[in-house]
């Protein structure tokens, strides 16, 4: 957990595990500047998200709501680490209100491409950093 958890939690370090172009802090947070509060930028070629980070419980928990980028809406991820044997479990739920009705499946489908995505690219990087 202790190598997973940096990956996960600062927001600039997504671009070293993830697809994306650019991950970086619009506005820090509390008590750390990944924290509660803190405004999460992710882009890859211009296109992105803003997320805000809701629940900060280091080494375990990452919980965060999407401000925009995506078309929905009452969207919340959260990210529980979980020590297993030698390594990291991580689980990782996603929750929506669709924004235009009918498009819930479609975007259930494409969130979880996403999501699974960097959940494997979170698991293989760490692996590769401490092997």
């Amino acid at each position: 957990m202790e190598t997973v958890w940096p990956l996960l939690a600062e927001a600039r370090r997504w671009k070293e595990w993830t697809f994306l172009g650019r991950s970086d802090l619009e506005r820090s947070g509390a008590p750390d500047p990944d924290g509660v509060g803190a405004v999460r930028r992710f882009t890859r070629v211009g296109v992105g998200s803003r997320e805000e980070v809701v629940a900060w419980e280091p080494p375990g928990h990452l919980g965060y709501t999407m401000i925009s980028g995506f078309p929905v809406r009452n969207y919340r991820a959260d990210v529980v680490l979980e020590q297993e044997g030698q390594g990291t479990s991580i689980t990782w739920s996603v929750r929506f209100d669709e924004r235009v009705p009918g498009t819930g499946r479609v975007l259930t489908a494409v969130l979880h491409r996403i999501v699974s995505g960097f959940a494997t690219g979170l698991a293989r990087y760490a692996a590769r950093t401490t092997a």
